[in-house]
């Protein structure tokens, strides 16, 4: 009970944020502050305007997943140094986008990574924390034109391909997660094994229906199995409340519970619009449906409406299925005996 009154206190305070979470601007007279909320274990949630990051404390160091934009970052530094002045040894990214991207350099230089620790450090010099990735975040702003172009001391200094890429910092493995095609083309998910808790970046916005970035690769189908594999990896305590604790990309602290209700929302939402398309429905008609009519009290604001996402969702299904190949009839066998 004392965990569940400590969310309920930590989301009140941040409502003014909640409606402005798809705005990525800081909103004049709003809440611009980074809170922190220890989350269990070594694993900490920051929370700034409309967005939020992770950090893990050790004795070894900090980790942290996502660096706000570039004017909160550095009262996300500030808000870290109140739970621990120990070095920040990495930074993760979570995707491409700029509320997510944007303090990189920031808080990269605020943490010195040394790779020579006996000569360097006597010396005084070292580069910034390194910035972790998956490669299609690098691609992206390190392409020479696009939206997510970006300038040279934001990139990732280091990327992986593969599903999977895992750390080990302060005694505890850390999964980095591909997941492909979800509400970008270049989503990671971040465990902290020990800690129990998984940073979902994006993928999981329990305060908002989620966007999906069509131009970037995001798909409907994509965010789904990336929501199902947060339920994979979550589990939980007494009563189906707590054990591991999901820290969304945008919102309030989450467990599993909070995570299956947003999935079968999505799930829903997803499979009305698909019966739409089949029933040969345009965009406008679907629309007119007002399909997310239940859930717009919850989840619709003004900066990202349940049309917009029901938008979204239509784009999604009606690219995938154009993209789908056409079955083709076998030739028929012929009958014993016979030729063709």
């Amino acid at each position: 009970m004392s965990r569940a009154i400590a969310i309920a206190a930590i989301a009140s305070a941040f409502v003014a944020t909640g409606a402005a979470q798809q705005n990525r601007s800081e909103t004049a007279g709003g809440d611009n502050d980074v809170h922190v909320l220890h989350v269990q274990q070594n694993v900490y949630m920051l929370a700034g305007p409309g967005v939020n990051a992770a950090a893990q404390i050790g004795d070894e160091g900090i980790v942290v997943v996502d660096t706000m934009t570039a004017g909160s970052a550095e009262k996300l530094v500030n808000a870290i140094r109140t739970v621990s002045s120990k070095t920040i040894l990495q930074i993760i990214n979570t995707h491409v986008h700029a509320d997510h991207t944007g303090g990189n350099a920031i808080v990269a230089n605020a943490g010195r990574y040394v790779t020579n620790a006996q000569n360097a450090r006597a010396a005084g010099f070292g580069a910034g924390a390194p910035i972790l990735s998956h490669e299609n975040v690098q691609q992206r702003m390190t392409a020479e034109s696009g939206k997510y172009k970006a300038s040279s001391d934001l990139w990732p200094t280091e990327t992986y391909f593969e599903d999977q890429r895992d750390l080990f910092r302060n005694d505890e493995s850390i999964e980095v997660l591909y997941q492909p095609n979800a509400h970008t083309g270049g989503d990671s998910l971040v465990y902290f094994r020990r800690s129990d808790v998984l940073v979902t970046g994006d993928v999981f916005t329990p305060q908002r229906y989620p966007v999906i970035d069509l131009e970037d690769g995001g798909s409907v189908n994509g965010l789904i199995a990336g929501i199902n594999h947060i339920l994979r990896i979550t589990v939980p305590s007494k009563n189906e409340e707590g054990g591991t604790y999901v820290i969304p990309g945008h919102g309030h602290l989450c467990d599993e519970a909070d995570v299956s209700d947003y999935r079968d929302m999505v799930t829903i939402v997803r499979d009305r619009i698909q019966d739409a398309i089949k029933r040969k429905l345009t965009l406008e008609q679907v629309k007119a449906e007002k399909l997310t009519r239940d859930y717009d009290g919850v989840y619709a604001s003004a900066e990202y409406t349940g049309d917009m996402f029901v938008e979204a969702v239509y784009k999604s299904l009606t690219a995938a299925a154009a993209k789908a190949p056409v079955a083709t009839a076998s030739p028929a066998k012929a009958p014993a005996g016979k030729k063709r």
